[in-house]
């Protein structure tokens, strides 16, 4: 399948009280099937080595659901259910941890073309607080513009 559409992720973590923010840019698809949207993109940790590159899936279920999937040398799944605390694998590259996921808020205004997915939620690991996240995604067709999210 064609890398048609350009996917912006802005994402933001606080731990301990230090913020950290991360932004991507990058081509990757963009489907629905079943009533459920998937964006998929590839992340590539050594630009030197395009070949080290791990795939992320998120399938979308309107404004209640989103699982991650990442694969690719370090297997992640995350269900972010808006309002709803899941057990979820989450493989750090040194080792797999299973931690608690809580989606405080989601939201997708996600259409045939396009648009937007804002997921805002926490980690905790043994119950205690370990961060809180929060993820702005943008897709568009490959030669539009895509805004930064806030």
């Amino acid at each position: 399948m064609e890398e048609n559409y350009l996917i912006s992720i802005l994402g933001r973590q606080t731990v301990n009280g230090e913020q950290d923010e991360v932004e991507v840019t990058t081509l990757g698809r963009y489907t629905e099937k079943n009533g459920k949207k998937y964006i998929v993109y590839k992340e590539y940790e050594d630009a030197e080595n395009p070949q080290k590159a791990r795939t992320s899936i998120l399938k979308v279920e309107g404004d209640q659901k989103v699982t991650l999937i990442r694969s690719g040398g370090d297997a992640t799944r995350l269900i972010l259910e808006n309002g709803k605390r899941h057990l979820c694998r989450y493989d750090t590259g040194f080792g797999a941890l299973t931690v608690g996921v809580f989606t405080q808020s989601l939201h997708s205004d996600l259409g045939a073309a396009g648009g937007r997915l804002s997921v805002q939620y926490t980690l905790d690991v043994n119950a205690s607080l370990a961060s809180t996240n929060e993820i702005h995604i943008t897709v568009k067709e490959a030669g539009r513009s895509a805004a930064r999210q806030p």
